[in-house]
Order: structure tokens, then C-alpha cells, then sequence
């Protein structure tokens, strides 16, 4: 993979709105009751596309993406590899880190540059990692599909079969993307759910719901999701058992 582990440098412009402190300490407060206890700890890899079609909301999903995702690593549960694909050909792997300072500046600074898909490679990317050390889950972002869907499901259904599942969020509405990405999602055992520029609380529940389960499993997200909205009951009623 191109530019493999190479450090990201954040992109001058105007910040971002941000979660409120009292949002995140909730967050911790219910992910510290459902982590496991002992020495489990969870290895996330969490792709996006970064193509210039997710500019109009990347701001805003980039702040929840980071906060709530780096808020979990504080609890020195969760292992986070952050990979990106844009422009021509760029698709970028950065090394393993629980420290939420260090992913927290290389994710806002990822800025959106013209290109095609390369969902291929991040599934080729998951694939290896998992050889490697086994992944406890997948999350990709993204709004399109521009690729052959057979060559990316028999990729998910490898990643099947290493029972690594994968929790694919569509930024948008594109018919093709769906179709693919619900595929993708359920040959993995995973799941798929939408979001767009206003739902930026369904975002955060969805992502909060992944990061728990990568660390506590099946059962700390269940309990995660009772009382919760209907996105994320409908998130885990895709799962398979």
C-alpha cells in the first residue's frame, strides 16, 4: 500500500465544531462500565475515503469520528490503525496507537482530494493486518463505490471466514454504494447503516456502539445499545450470531 505508515501533516483551516466535554465524559463513563476486565484489548482498523464527494461534511464527521473514537482509547482498551485512500492513487496506512493526542491530529488534518475508490485495497489491507494479529473489527466510511463489487465481496468473505466483522457507514444516498456496502458489511458478519450531514448524533452512537464492541464483543454491545436510538438497535440486529 502507497505511502504506508507515513506521517500525517494536519492541514491549516478554520476548526471544526467539537463535542462538548460533557458528551465525551458520558461517552467514557458507559464504555468504562462495559469494557471487559483483564487484559483484553481491542485492535480497530478504521478506513475512510477521503475523495473529494465527502468534502461537504467532513468537518463535522471528522470531529465526531476522532473524539468519540479517541475518547475510547483512553481507557487503554482500544488499538486504533487509521488508513485513507484520495486522489490519484494515494491510500495511506498509519501505524497501531492507543494514544487519542497522536490520532486525533493525524485524523482532523486528513484533508478530501479528487480520485476513485480503493476499497480493494483497504480489505486487502484488513486481511493482512488480521494474519498478523487478529482485528476484532472494521470500520470504513465512505459515499461511493466506483469498483468491481464480486472482487470486493470475495475480499469481505475472507474477512468472513477470520470472523473479523465490518461496520460500513454510507455518507449519502448513492444507490450502487448501498448495495455494495450492505453486501460487504453482512459477508462479514458486520453491519451497514447511513448517516449524512444532520444526523451527526446518529454518527456518534454508531461509532461509540463499534468501539465498545471491539473491545467488550457481542454482549457489551448489546447492553451499550438498550435505550438507545433506533439506528444502533438496527446495527446490531444485522449482525450475525
Amino acid at each position: 500500500m502507497a505511502g504506508r505508515d507515513k506521517p500525517l501533516r494536519p492541514t491549516p483551516g478554520r476548526a471544526p465544531a467539537r463535542s462538548s466535554s460533557r458528551e465525551i465524559d458520558a461517552f467514557l463513563d458507559q464504555a468504562k462500565a462495559l469494557a471487559p476486565t483483564g487484559d483484553k484489548s481491542g485492535r480497530l482498523l478504521f478506513a475512510l475515503d477521503a475523495t473529494a464527494s465527502r468534502e461537504p461534511v467532513w468537518d463535522r464527521a471528522m470531529q465526531i469520528q476522532a473524539e468519540m473514537f479517541l475518547a475510547a482509547s483512553k481507557l487503554g482498551t482500544l488499538s486504533i490503525k487509521l488508513a485513507y485512500y484520495r486522489g490519484l492513487m494515494e491510500c495511506y496506512a498509519l501505524p497501531w496507537s492507543g494514544s487519542g493526542e497522536d490520532l486525533t491530529g493525524k485524523m482532523t488534518g486528513i484533508r478530501c482530494a479528487a480520485g476513485t475508490t480503493q476499497i480493494e485495497r483497504i480489505l486487502k489491507l484488513a486481511i493482512e493486518e488480521t494474519k498478523k494479529h487478529k482485528l476484532d473489527a472494521i470500520v470504513f466510511v465512505g459515499d461511493c463505490m466506483e469498483e468491481n463489487p464480486d472482487r470486493l465481496a470475495a475480499l469481505a468473505g475472507q474477512l468472513g471466514i477470520h470472523g473479523v466483522p465490518a461496520f460500513v457507514f454510507q455518507d449519502g444516498f448513492d444507490a450502487v454504494a448501498e448495495k455494495t456496502f450492505k453486501h460487504v458489511a453482512r459477508l462479514t458478519g458486520g453491519a451497514w447503516s447511513r448517516f449524512d450531514a444532520s444526523s451527526a448524533a446518529q454518527l456518534r452512537d454508531l461509532l461509540c456502539g463499534v468501539a465498545v464492541y471491539a473491545t467488550g464483543g457481542r454482549k457489551a454491545l448489546a447492553d451499550y445499545s438498550r435505550g438507545r436510538g433506533e439506528a444502533l438497535k438496527l446495527l446490531t440486529g444485522q449482525m450475525k450470531s
